[in-house]
């Protein structure tokens, strides 16, 4: 993409001699983001999921829009006429209406014939849904599996909605025509991610599947089951189906089970809501300040989601889930919580623990972070730990301390190691990702000490290093690669404000982070019995610290939880 005309330059040599670029400079300033997510989206296509051959046009593999539109009225007609009119503009494709039938030909073959390579954007009017050719157009592209995209215009009424239009994402736009070049560019957005997602989806469930993650005789589907599908189920005697994550709520599943039909997703079937029952896991993850990218190529979000995905397959399973700290507004207790909320609602059930477990003195908060708990209390419970004897006196533990003098940070930091110990202690298993390395409150990195503390009580413990922070460190270690400095303590005095005056006195106090110990401990881990542990084989474990796939990660990880509660249950 070039940002300027200068930067055409860079095609006239190297790997991008004389190649097309995109021509951001070219963009109306009030619609470049857009412009650039369009066009983006369309190369991620087009390069994604379309076999270009060599001689090949680019135009060859170009997206293709079916405009599936009303005749009678006014609005679906002209908003079709200005959408065909920008992708005219573009290296996009489309099929609109009898125009682009040859003489001669049959209506009906085109249509179809079109609709089969088409991704479908229905142009919901007023009259859209009682039209018989857009219900054909509907019912052909559901048949043929194409990715749809709705476009709610209605001015007025519609008297019925058709039932087969539904189950796929909407766009809303003014009735009013023209449409505007904004919306216009909302619409393609949606239709291209939309078609990515949908080929993305497919993609992914057929490697699964070769992979032995979906057995060999499932049915695989862009979209949740609809009811129309299981004729066509019956005569490929199918009776599982499997479509992506997140599953759907089971009010809207309970028909899957009335007439036979096996639905999950990748991560989880229904048959699986005890499967972890009485297990206690812990979760040790937490954010790593964002490198811009150019190390581990992962977005701030990431492990955000993995967190989240995590709490909800693990709770689903009915496993009890703990998380120490972080009681701030989206920070990573919230987003755990959330998504605890979305799953008690989706499972309708009351068996959703979460266990947030919070040293001395981050309990000690305000108004604000009370009511925060409180809103909580239905999926939530509060363990809170007294602060150690050892730094009780001359503190008022009804009050907070904040960690701002070298004294603070050594109580800070005891108080953290009192509550890892005792909330690893009362927990089966560890599953750690990401953890910053500087920045912190404690004796050390939190996540690196929640490793140490769960491989001193010999607790199972699964190492998620392609999230970067104090886990990547870790597994670098694991996997006989240099030590890495971060983890010396030369490297932490150097980018940790007032760290050498915290070691100073906890070395007085025998409470100090001893890196040469920490150092012998990492190096001294056998890879076979820590795989073997978490109900593993090596190969499994391996990839397990190298994946920065979320899905992947929460396979493996509950492949390995089941193993376990299945072992000890001999």
């Amino acid at each position: 993409m070039a940002l300027s005309r200068e930067g055409l330059g860079h095609g006239e040599e190297g790997n991008l001699k004389g190649l097309n670029f995109l021509r951001a400079y070219d963009w109306p300033e009030e619609s470049k983001l857009q412009q650039a997510i369009l066009a983006m989206a369309h190369e991620i296509y087009r390069h994604g999921f379309v076999e270009i051959q060599a001689g090949d046009k680019g135009k060859s593999s170009s997206i293709k829009i079916f405009l599936s539109h009303a005749k009678s009225g006014d609005t679906g007609l002209r908003h079709a006429e200005s959408i065909k009119g920008f992708i005219e503009n573009t290296n996009m494709s489309h099929f609109f209406d009898a125009t682009e039938i040859s003489a001669g030909f049959s209506f009906d073959h085109e249509i179809i014939g079109h609709l089969k390579e088409s991704t479908v954007l229905a142009i919901g009017s007023d009259a859209y849904s009682s039209r018989y050719w857009c219900q054909r157009e509907i019912l052909c592209a559901k048949e043929h599996h194409r990715p749809m995209v709705a476009v709610d215009c209605l001015e007025d009424y519609e008297d019925r909605i058709f039932p087969a239009g539904s189950n796929i994402p909407c766009v809303h736009v003014s009735p009013q025509p023209p449409l505007s070049g904004s919306d216009i560019l909302r619409i393609l957005i949606a239709a291209l991610l939309e078609t990515i997602r949908h080929h993305h989806a497919l993609k992914s469930l057929k490697y699964y599947q070769s992979q032995g993650w979906i057995d060999s005789d499932c049915a695989l589907i862009s979209r949740p089951p609809e009811i129309r599908q299981l004729p066509a189920f019956g005569e490929k005697r199918k009776t599982k189906v499997c479509y992506p994550e997140p599953p759907i709520y089971s009010e809207e599943a309970d028909w899957h089970h009335r007439l036979g039909i096996d639905a999950f997703t990748p991560l989880w079937n229904q048959s699986e809501h005890s499967s972890l029952d009485g297990r206690r896991a812990g979760i040790s993850i937490s954010d790593v300040p964002n490198d811009g990218f150019s190390k581990d190529h992962l977005p701030a979000s990431h492990a955000i989601r993995l967190a989240q995905d995590l709490a909800r397959h693990l709770l689903a399973r009915s496993a009890t889930l703990i998380y120490g700290g972080d009681l701030r507004k989206d920070g990573f207790t919230d987003f755990i919580l959330q998504e605890a909320i979305a799953l008690k609602n989706r499972l309708n059930t009351d068996s959703i623990h979460v266990e947030n477990h919070l040293a001395w003195p981050i309990y000690r908060s305000d108004a604000e972070i009370t009511a925060w708990r409180a809103n909580y209390r239905a999926v939530m419970k509060t363990v809170e730990y007294a602060i150690p004897s050892d730094v009780a006196l001359d503190v008022d533990d009804d009050n907070f301390l904040p960690p701002s003098t070298p004294e603070n940070k050594y109580i800070w930091s005891r108080c953290l190691t009192e509550m890892r110990t005792k909330s690893i202690d009362s927990s089966h298993t560890r599953i750690c990702a990401g953890g910053k390395l500087s920045g912190y409150n404690g004796k050390m990195p939190g996540v690196l000490e929640e490793i140490l503390i769960a491989l001193d009580k010999k607790k199972p413990i699964y190492l998620l290093g392609g999230f970067g922070g104090v886990v990547g460190e870790v597994c670098k270690v694991l996997r006989g690669e240099p030590y890495p400095e971060s983890l010396m303590e030369s490297w932490q005095v150097a980018h940790n404000a007032g760290y050498s005056d915290l070691q100073r006195i906890a070395h007085d106090h025998d409470r100090h982070a001893d890196y040469d110990t920490i150092k012998s401990t990492l190096k001294g881990i056998e890879l076979r019995e820590l795989a073997r542990g978490a109900g593993l084989d090596e190969e499994e474990y391996s990839r397990l610290m190298r994946t920065p796939f979320v899905d992947e990660c929460v396979h493996i990880v509950i492949r390995g939880l089941k193993k376990q509660q299945a072992t000890e249950s001999r």
